[in-house]
């Protein structure tokens, strides 16, 4: 049995149950998963940005209690080291917690009008100039850090980075994003791993559904 168990919420529309589920995944820890469904009011308002607090995803391990992805990724990197989910290198773990927590609070119009959706497809679709400007800074992360610490992903090995970023790669898959050759091969890298795939088949297999997010607006 698993000592381990994570709520999360949608898997087709929940961005930070992706990112607390990768961290579990990229972490080795045996889990449990404990679903909570969209239509449960405090799941749909964290869905929808109506939430003051995100308490979703939510890790219990043995008597810990962690909610919030940046305390999970931190607490998984305690418990489990040898996984690798932040760099062992202090400056190059200080610009990935800086990276990590600039995904975590910001990029709100990116998240307000592209939200997350993974059967969705919407192509052509306008983005507007503040949209356009969170991307522009996102992409420009990707490039530096691929740059920097040579790939294949962020910091070189697959982490916690990784993980607070993916749910903006299937944002930019759902609504035909253009980026540049690095960036869309980072894009790529993420989605072929088996644990995206393993996440995207879930996704797609959900019969519910949220009508706010499932048009073109």
């Amino acid at each position: 049995m698993a000592k381990a168990t994570l709520t999360i919420s949608s898997k087709n529309y929940s961005s930070w149950s992706l990112r607390g589920w990768l961290l579990a995944k990229f972490s080795g820890i045996a889990f449990d998963e404990k679903l909570t469904p969209p239509d449960d009011p405090a799941t749909r308002a964290e869905i929808l940005l109506l939430s003051a607090s995100i308490l979703v995803p939510c890790l219990v391990h043995h008597d810990v209690t962690v909610w919030d992805t940046l305390a999970i990724g931190e607490y998984l990197n305690e418990v489990r080291p040898e996984a690798g989910l932040l760099p062992t290198d202090r400056a190059t773990r200080a610009r990935c917690r800086s990276i990590c927590g600039e995904i975590h609070s910001g990029f709100s119009t990116l998240r307000a009008s592209l939200p997350m959706n993974l059967k969705g497809h919407f192509p052509a679709f306008k983005i507007w100039s503040r949209a356009r400007a969170d991307i522009d800074r996102i992409t420009t992360i990707w490039r530096d850090c691929l740059a920097t610490y040579h790939g294949p992903y962020l910091f070189g090995e697959r982490g916690m980075a990784d993980a607070m970023y993916a749910p903006v790669v299937t944002r930019f898959l759902t609504y035909d994003v253009a980026v540049d050759a690095p960036c869309l091969a980072y894009c790529r890298r993420i989605m072929a791993l088996a644990e995206m795939r393993e996440w995207v088949e879930a996704a797609k297999a959900e019969p519910d559904s949220i009508e706010e997010l499932d048009m073109e607006f």
